[in-house]
Formats: C-alpha cells, sequence, structure tokens
C-alpha cells in the first residue's frame, strides 16, 4: 500500500487538522522533539572539551560574557545558518533568504535583538529553561541533569562559550 493511499483511508478531521502544540498529542509532539534535538546536536557537533566557564543568572538575563574574547557577528551567523553545527533552522526561521526549509517550531529569530538584551540572549542560548521549562529548545551551554546524550558528548555543552558569544553578537543585530 502506498502513503498516499493510507492517507486517502485516514480521517479526514484528523489530516486536515493542524498540529496542536498544546494539546496533548501536541506535548507527546514537543518532547519527541526536543529529544530529537539533542540527539541531532550530540551527534552532529564536534565535542567540547574546555570546561563550562562560570556565569551568574540576574533575572531574565546573564549579563556578563561567558568569554574574554568578544563575540563575533559574522561567526555567530554562520553557526546559526550551518545546519551540522547550530541546528538553529530546524526549528526557527529567520532573515536567511539564502536558506530554504526553514522552521515553524519555534519565534522567528528577524528582530531578536529589539526584542531582548545581549543578557537575554545569552540565556535563551545556554539554557531556555531557565525562562520556559516547558521549552523544546536544547540548552547550549549546560551539561547537568540532561538525559540521552551520547557517551561520547555527556559533560560536555553543545557549544563553547565562545560559539554562544558569537551567536549572541549575530542574535544582537537582527534588529527589524
Amino acid at each position: 500500500m502506498s502513503l498516499r493511499g493510507a492517507q486517502r483511508r485516514s480521517n479526514p478531521e484528523q489530516r486536515e487538522r493542524p498540529l496542536d502544540c498544546f494539546g496533548p498529542s501536541g506535548l507527546a509532539m514537543t518532547g519527541m522533539v526536543a529529544a530529537t534535538l539533542l540527539v541531532l546536536a550530540a551527534a552532529c557537533l564536534p565535542a567540547c572539551a574546555e570546561p563550562l566557564q562560570p556565569y551568574e543568572i540576574v533575572g531574565d538575563a546573564i549579563p556578563a560574557p561567558l568569554t574574554q574574547t568578544p563575540g563575533d557577528a559574522a561567526r555567530g551567523r554562520a553557526i546559526v545558518v550551518n545546519r551540522r553545527v547550530g541546528l538553529c533552522l530546524l526549528c526557527h526561521s529567520g532573515p536567511f533568504p539564502e536558506e530554504k526549509l526553514q522552521g515553524n517550531l519555534a519565534p522567528d529569530l528577524a528582530g531578536t535583538g529589539a526584542r531582548w538584551s545581549v543578557g537575554q540572549l545569552r540565556l535563551r542560548l545556554v539554557d531556555a529553561r531557565r525562562l520556559n521549562p516547558e521549552s523544546i529548545m536544547p540548552p547550549y551551554y549546560r551539561i547537568d541533569g540532561l538525559d540521552r546524550v551520547a557517551p561520547a558528548f555527556r559533560g560536555k555543552p553543545i557549544f563553547s562559550a565562545q560559539q554562544i558569544e558569537d551567536v549572541v553578537a549575530f542574535l544582537a543585530t537582527l534588529r527589524d
């Protein structure tokens, strides 16, 4: 039986209904997406061997940079659009006309620099679940309390501290 045949025989009401991200099936889907993101990130990225830099969360932000070297917006953009490094466009869309198949599960990145401060952007990258425990965004600079991490990647963040700063520098430029 072909997939088309299976689709024709399915319940039309279910087939045409958009994914309800907040209903029971949507919550299950959200969990699966989060697990998939962690697995993909662990499988696609080189392990970061440097120890985590200490940081302090103040309110809804990490005001101080994680590195002494300022973030580079060009490197940050390269990370965001790279489907083997950041995986950002798996869920997000943004002002990247050259990139096809951008995501629609998470907020559009256009205007992030106008919506949030550099410190707020930094916390969202380091660990978005500090702001929203139901977030499907993986913690890019956290190593504790994670499940389903490949043994080779345990104890290593997805991004280095410098990569966090580079992505923050780029996102801060997105003002429109």
